[in-house]
């Protein structure tokens, strides 16, 4: 796994173009402000939705383990629908949509680039949250508070919002502007 997105803080000016050309707080204001655009950005809002319900999870089972059962059932509900939609959402990116748009704006290439790079980094962290929930939930099963496992489980979550957090935004400040610019070539 590679550090760029914890040293990351941001997208680097020469990808900035047609960010500063379309800020974010005119973006739903904009003519070409469409639903594949909203459909998008909800994706992303769904994503950070379900980590900070799993993060408020944990944290409350870890200060009152009273339920380990349902804490186990909520955990597997939405890391199951977190995951399964994150791979999927990033897969037709990096096969449909970053393609069709760097061929919009070969300029932002590098970005779309980097985009990927990222979902190949994410990749790593997504794969050892999914061993540390299973490990949870395998203790969890039994009845038990299982707190070093959900402390663990909790860790991971925390680590991984960082890093989705600073890819989620740089992807949306480089996307939504291209479509926005694009959108009659989409």
């Amino acid at each position: 796994m590679s550090d760029r997105l914890a040293t990351r803080a941001g997208l680097p000016d020469a990808l900035r173009a047609l960010a500063d050309a379309y800020p974010r707080d005119l973006w739903e204001s904009h003519r070409e402000f469409d639903g594949l655009t909203r459909f998008w950005l909800e994706r992303h809002l769904m994503f950070r939705t379900l980590l900070a319900r799993s993060t408020e999870a944990a944290e409350r089972h870890l200060d009152a383990p009273d339920d380990p059962r349902g804490f186990a059932a909520v955990t597997a509900r939405l890391m199951g629908r977190f995951l399964d939609h994150l791979h999927g959402h990033h897969r037709i990116e990096d096969h449909h949509y970053f393609p069709t748009l760097s061929r919009l704006d070969p300029r932002l290439g590098p970005g779309f680039d980097l985009l990927e790079a990222d979902h190949h980094d994410l990749d790593g962290h997504l794969h050892a949250l999914a061993e540390t929930t299973n490990t949870a939930l395998r203790a969890l099963a039994g009845g038990t508070a299982a707190q070093d496992e959900t402390a663990a489980y909790l860790a991971g979550l925390r680590r991984l919002g960082r890093f989705l957090d600073r890819h989620l935004t740089d992807e949306e400040d480089l996307v939504v502007p291209v479509i926005l610019h694009h959108a009659p070539d989409l």
